[in-house]
């Protein structure tokens, strides 16, 4: 599963993720691109985005090895690629508030051309239509949030540490406001 969305500073991929992030990044407008890579991601919300360039925070162990919990992972979203076996990919289920990192591991193409797909973490040992709303067998294209690219290890797990300690949060941020307090006194 995922949780959270993060920004890096940069990242860097291994393998073939780093080809498929490169040959996004040359498919986005001057626009697109600028905003991606401004701050190393965008801070773009999961619906409005199309072809962005996004950081995710991983959240679980049910894709290790892959990925582990804490990594950023880098993802795009080009609506006319088609879904492919093997692909990772960041979808959300109605239900469900946090969006959920798994593989695709099954296609399922209708005769009018649409596709289904079904997915499964690669650390667990069932596929996730236990996951997917109540008679849901299949996902879609519209549940697509993003498919991963590249990944930088551990960057997320301020978020998870935040997310999963509220009380270190908020002395985070009261050091932060002390500390901009100071600063503006002295």
């Amino acid at each position: 599963g995922g949780s959270g969305w993060t920004v890096s500073g940069g990242g860097w991929c291994r393998g073939a993720a780093a080809m498929d992030l490169f040959g996004d990044l040359r498919r986005m407008n001057k626009r697109q691109v600028a905003l991606a890579g401004g701050c190393g991601a965008s801070l773009v919300p999961p619906e409005l985005s199309v072809g962005l360039l996004k950081a995710l925070s991983s959240s679980s162990g049910s894709m290790e090895p892959a990925f582990h919990r804490g990594d950023l992972l880098f993802l795009t979203n080009f609506h006319d690629d088609p879904i492919r076996a093997g692909e990772i990919v960041v979808f959300k289920v109605e239900g469900r508030d946090i969006p959920i990192v798994h593989r695709v591991i099954k296609i399922h193409e209708k005769g009018n051309g649409n596709i289904k797909f079904l997915t499964k973490g690669d650390n667990n040992e069932v596929d996730d239509r236990g996951l997917y709303k109540e008679g849901q067998n299949w996902l879609e294209k519209k549940d697509v949030v993003g498919r991963a690219r590249g990944f930088l290890p551990y960057v997320g797990m301020v978020t998870i540490i935040m997310n999963d300690y509220p009380k270190f949060k908020y002395a985070l941020l009261a050091v932060m406001g002390a500390y901009v307090l100071l600063k503006r006194e002295s």
